[in-house]
């Protein structure tokens, strides 16, 4: 009776991640903080919903499978979301009007697709002096 109290909130609070997920999904302006939405709000309701199966079923294989799914969903969003961000970036999608800063601005080439560190900047600028052409802003 405990265990289903609380693989009922489990599975609430999974469920509004989800709902504050889908609405920052449509109410977000640009596409780069749509992502964030749909990354870590949804993935942390995945997450709490399939803890709430969990413990519901109280089972070692349902269990086990959650977990599984869980550490899939929090090894693969990441890498989906960088994936999506440096597509978007790369074909130009603009961010919106009212972002503070762009990091990537002159730091990544969009012919070799290589981004710059700092260091490299440094040595980049030095090799420009030397008459070498710099990397051109997105």
């Amino acid at each position: 009776m405990m265990s289903e109290g609380i693989a009922w909130i489990l599975m609430y609070a999974g469920a509004g991640f989800l709902l504050l997920a889908a609405v920052g999904i449509f109410r977000f302006p640009d596409l780069y903080s749509r992502m964030q939405a749909a990354t870590k709000g949804a993935t942390l309701g995945i997450a709490l919903m399939l803890l709430g199966v969990a413990v519901y079923f109280a089972e070692l294989g349902v269990t086990t499978r959650a977990l599984l799914v869980i550490v899939f969903f929090f090894l693969t969003a990441p890498v989906a979301a960088h994936m999506l961000g440096r597509a978007a970036y790369i074909l130009g999608v603009p961010l919106w009007e009212g972002t503070i800063g762009d990091e990537l601005k002159g730091r990544y080439s969009l012919e070799t697709r290589v981004l710059r560190s700092e260091q490299n900047s440094t040595s980049a600028s030095s090799s420009s002096e030397a008459g070498r052409d710099p990397i051109p802003p997105p």
